[in-house]
């Protein structure tokens, strides 16, 4: 198995610490509004890692924060709290905002059918642990404090700060990375724990006590306190957005590595951005879609997991409704074609290695849905193809194996099925109306389920339609 490391720069032969265990961290979602398509493409990415490392017989341990915490945006005490903007904008508290767009995040990830992580850790219950190793690097001279403002890191004790970013320090200008605060040593020092003003206290919904006193922590400390805890000082994997790398990501390595003296990181992975109608995703665009968007438009959420397959993950991918609708037509064909097999026996060995050497290429999910296009079209028995596909959907995540399989409705010789069932007039005639306001791939659902009720439906030159027993 091999994978791109951002570390490296290269594609890189898999070899975890302490085989054939792997410990997996996956940076989350902040709860303070809606998880779009957008962020679920990624989740969908790590998502299909975890399922491939599982194919190559790995015992995954996958670990996922949940950032619940109002950290700002910016290093500046002026920054906006992103937890604080959601509890003004809905109306709610803080700690109602983070289980509101918790759960809409996890409903999400269960309609995409994306594996629940192994743990999942929210920002808010590890503040002690985020406390300690703030006292370490404070320990270890890594730290020094702006009065009124925080505890910060200093990046230039720490040697290798741009080795993942590949940046250099006379090409950033103050401003471009982050809001220059007054009294930082260097344009890249971070805040690690930042303070409420001088004799306010709880200013912000989430405040904690600290050895510096009354305060909340800085945007970076959580995953490298919780990634620790849970999987060690130095991890196999940890993932993100490609919008992590040169500030998020940078950070967390600093502040690990600088506390514990060990690597923290062996293979960064990295997923790029989803624009739609070739524009970043904005609500004041207009554009702005979660996956319950996508099934109020009556598509199969399975239909956008199969979109986002399509693919690489390192590359840029553009959302559009006409792909979408594309990838359901594709889908549904998948599914109507699985509909008529037999039951899996034995499998296709050539078809099967094709998708794992894919798979196993850094994660080649455009070349894995050929071969499984292949498969299906191929001349095995459909037994044989249904064993090997069913194990390719172990990867792909679509669902298949739990399309359900119709055996054919057998007529009483002599006789001829005068009588189609009220269910399966009304889903006829529902069919017919999407197909006049040419909403083609609802109709085409509309068809498959039909079908699978037991009943085939031609469309006739003169415009009527004829409905038969399969």
């Amino acid at each position: 198995m091999k994978v791109y490391n951002t570390l490296t720069r290269l594609i890189e032969e898999f070899k975890p610490i302490n085989p054939p265990h792997v410990g997996m961290y996956s940076c989350g979602p902040t709860v303070y509004d809606y998880q779009h398509i957008g962020h679920m493409r990624r989740y969908v990415g790590d998502d299909i890692l975890v399922r491939v490392l599982e194919m190559n017989k790995y015992k995954v341990r996958h670990v996922m924060n949940i950032t619940d915490v109002g950290h700002l945006t910016s290093d500046s005490d002026t920054g906006e709290d992103k937890m604080e903007k959601g509890a003004k904008k809905f109306g709610m508290s803080v700690w109602d905002i983070a289980k509101k767009f918790e759960k809409q995040f996890f409903d999400s990830e269960k309609a995409l059918n994306i594996k629940k992580p192994d743990e999942i850790m929210h920002a808010t219950s590890y503040i002690e642990d985020q406390l300690a190793l703030v006292e370490a690097l404070e320990k270890k001279g890594f730290t020094y404090i702006i009065q009124g403002d925080g505890v910060y890191f200093d990046t230039s004790k720490f040697p290798d700060y741009f080795k993942l970013s590949h940046q250099k320090q006379e090409d950033l200008k103050k401003g471009a990375r982050v809001e220059f605060v007054e009294g930082k040593k260097n344009i890249t020092d971070f805040a690690l724990w930042k303070f409420s003003p001088s004799g306010v206290v709880k200013r912000r919904q989430m405040e904690w006590e600290s050895p510096w006193g009354i305060g909340f922590p800085g945007w970076h400390i959580e995953c490298s306190a919780m990634s620790m805890r849970a999987l060690g000082q130095t991890l196999d994997i940890h993932t993100g957005g490609i919008d992590h790398i040169n500030i998020h990501h940078t950070n967390e390595i600093a502040q690990s590595q600088a506390a514990t003296g060990k690597e923290f990181v062996h293979y960064w992975v990295h997923h790029n951005f989803l624009q739609v109608e070739g524009q970043k995703m904005s609500k004041s665009l207009g554009n702005f879609y979660t996956v319950q968007d996508v099934q109020a438009k009556n598509f199969d959420p399975m239909a956008l997991r199969y979109l986002y397959l399509q693919t690489h993950y390192r590359q840029e991918m553009n959302f559009t409704w006409e792909s979408l609708e594309a990838a359901q037509t594709s889908f549904n064909r998948l599914t109507d074609e699985v509909s008529k097999w037999g039951e899996p026996k034995i499998g296709c060995a050539e078809f099967e290695q094709q998708f794992m050497d894919a798979v196993n290429d850094d994660l080649n999910m455009p070349k894995a849905l050929a071969v499984m296009w292949e498969l299906v079209r191929s001349a095995y028995p459909t037994s044989a193809k249904a064993e090997s596909l069913f194990k390719f959907d172990e990867v792909l995540g679509l669902g298949i194996q739990k399309v359900s399989r119709v055996p054919p409705v057998r007529q009483a010789q002599g006789k001829q099925v005068s009588r189609v069932p009220r269910e399966v007039m009304e889903l006829v005639k529902e069919r017919e109306e999407l197909r006049k306001q040419k909403r083609f791939h609802l109709a085409d659902q509309l068809r498959n389920k039909i079908k699978k009720m037991g009943y085939e439906i031609r469309d006739e030159e003169d415009g009527t339609t004829k409905i038969s027993p399969i």
